[in-house]
């Protein structure tokens, strides 16, 4: 079959074998970028059986005479498949089989949910949810366990934060954890206690959270492939063809597999273990090749240097204005974070530490500057969340092919937090991304989903703009720091490919690229900022083939939800 022009519609109905052959998709209105991130555009892409890009064709340049297939772009947008640097892929899918509470916006709102969800749910021995955010709720404080007793109190109740930082319980799950008066404080992390007493109150933050985490019942095998499939269609319909999932388990890992080996694999995945055990149990000698076309492989390791400065256990180097008694939490001392990041890079995996306060920020340059005396070579060390930098050291991120994740939309919710926990002082360098890409290193933008949405369209506004949805505050906050629309999208598509080892393969609209790419309803770089945050994704497509369509079914084969054993997720 030669030069046959298919409608949309009939492309959805064909097997993937026939896909399986030259195709041109043309009268595009496309956008790429080139590689020294200036705007390219195109009107077609010839995509050979391979799944790879085999021409990008401008508007005076000669269609190719003999294809198996003509699609009709019809004039739309097209721009490069959209690529999220950090989100925790698993816990988007759990938070879909378990209790919300991402949309609440009071305590009261949240108590609500969680009596409903109960009384829904008699037979669950636990109730499990994630997604609260007592900043989002304006209620100064953080809630107790009593609150959550006098909705559930013959069940444990446990419920991850939004960014992953903290947990709130109830009496029963504290009980059940054996957390008392007399529980210490884990290294780098804190147990809130009833004001004027030792009692714990019910929130415990960063490392502290593992002492109920590790009651929990673990889900199943069939749990975590239902939550996979909920997240990858969640990830297609917002544009989002390749995921960097960070903090990846084996029991991770292998759900990945399990749905590559069965062919509901459709997106791809750039995975970051949990740790350097996890690392080596699943990478072995090192990082592992790419799987199933591309679409899966293990990077390297994430570690975490600090906590989140909304908790106040990002690493300071002066004390919080807001609590003077308080610097923040070290999650690793200086010799263990350079023990650990010297064990990844011996066998060349690639490393991403989270660091969010100035102080931790400092301390990973610092290691940063040691390590690459003994390991040389492009290592692409990966600096993750930034939230607040000591301008001093904001010229150090331009050293040794350093790369830095950001996520525009924790600007958003946190700048409120930002104000408090730094003070007017240090606001400088709070979110600084205009003046570290100023510096020469890569920018790769990405969510913390299911922190904040996996929305890039919504990143891209953030950071150029640094307002929220409501356009607050007027002219931006530290409007210093925005990017320029270009650079938000090429944070998005080719530098956080290569972020994670992948230019070449993915991320441009480019001759011997993955035909990943997505249609949509109107062009990101002329929008106004409200329009950008209300793209429309029409069409995701990943190896030249249509994985997901706006008012079609998913189309990556969603398993039928398994019964949940009690939980459905898991602490990060």
């Amino acid at each position: 079959m030669r030069n046959k022009a298919l409608p949309i519609a009939l492309l959805l109905a064909l097997t993937p074998s026939a896909l399986l052959a030259d195709t041109l998709f043309d009268n595009l209105d496309g956008i790429t970028l080139d590689a020294q991130g200036r705007v390219r555009h195109f009107t077609g892409i010839v995509v050979g059986t391979d799944g790879r890009i085999a021409e990008v064709l401008e508007r005076t340049d000669k269609r190719p005479a003999r294809v198996d297939y003509r699609v009709d772009g019809k004039g739309r947008v097209v721009i490069p498949g959209l690529i999220d640097s950090h989100l925790h892929l698993l816990a988007i899918g759990f938070a879909k089989l378990t209790l919300d509470l991402s949309e609440t916006r009071s305590l009261q709102e949240a108590q609500a949910k969680i009596r409903a969800y109960a009384a829904e749910h008699p037979d669950r021995a636990w109730v499990i949810g994630s997604g609260w955010n007592p900043d989002a709720w304006g209620l100064g404080r953080f809630p107790t366990a009593a609150e959550i007793d006098a909705l559930v109190p013959d069940r444990p109740v446990w419920l991850t934060s939004a960014d992953g930082h903290a947990g709130w319980a109830n009496s029963k799950a504290l009980a059940l954890a054996g957390v008392t008066a007399a529980t210490a404080d884990p290294a780098g992390g804190r147990i809130e206690r009833t004001a004027g007493t030792t009692r714990p109150a019910g929130v415990l933050i960063d490392t502290a959270a593992a002492l109920v985490d590790r009651v929990v019942p673990p889900p199943r095998p069939e749990d975590r492939d239902v939550a996979f499939a909920l997240a990858q269609d969640a990830l297609l319909r917002h544009g989002i063809t390749t995921a960097t999932d960070m903090g990846t388990t084996i029991e991770d890992w292998q759900t990945f597999r399990r749905a590559g080996d069965i062919g509901r694999l459709s997106m791809r995945i750039m995975a970051y273990a949990r740790g350097v055990d996890a690392m080596a149990l699943i990478g072995g000698p090192g990082p592992t090749p790419w799987l199933y076309d591309d679409r899966l492989r293990m990077n390297g390791v994430a570690l975490a240097a600090d906590g989140a400065l909304a908790w106040r256990g990002a690493l300071l180097k002066a004390p919080y204005a807001d609590d003077p008694r308080t610097r923040g939490d070290a999650l690793l001392s200086d010799t263990q974070l350079k023990n650990l990041m010297s064990r990844a890079a011996i066998d060349n995996f690639q490393v991403a530490v989270d660091a969010s306060g100035d102080a931790a920020t400092a301390e990973v340059l610092d290691a940063v500057d040691t390590l690459t005396q003994t390991y040389k070579g492009d290592r692409r060390w990966r600096i993750e969340r930034a939230q607040a930098v000591d301008p001093a050291d904001v010229r150090r991120f331009g050293s040794h092919g350093i790369v830095v994740s950001l996520q525009p939309l924790d600007l958003t919710t946190g700048r409120t937090a930002a104000e408090a926990r730094l003070g007017p002082q240090r606001l400088a360098g709070a979110y600084p991304w205009r003046s570290i890409a100023a510096t020469g290193a890569t920018l790769a933008f990405g969510s913390d989903a299911p922190d904040h949405a996996p929305d890039p369209f919504a990143g891209m506004a953030a950071a150029s703009t640094r307002q929220g949805d409501d356009d607050q505050p007027f002219g931006g906050w530290q409007p210093q720091e925005k990017v320029t629309r270009e650079a938000a999208l090429a944070a998005y598509t080719a530098g956080a490919a290569y972020a994670g080892f992948a230019e070449g393969r993915f991320g441009r609209i480019e001759r011997g690229q993955r035909a990943d790419f997505l249609v949509l309803d109107h062009d990101p770089l002329l929008a106004t900022p409200a329009e950008l945050r209300g793209t429309r994704v029409l069409q995701t497509w990943i190896n030249g083939r249509l994985a997901w369509e706006e008012g079609n079914r998913p189309l990556s084969k969603t398993a039928e939800p398994a019964r949940t054993r009690g939980t459905g997720g898991e602490g990060r």
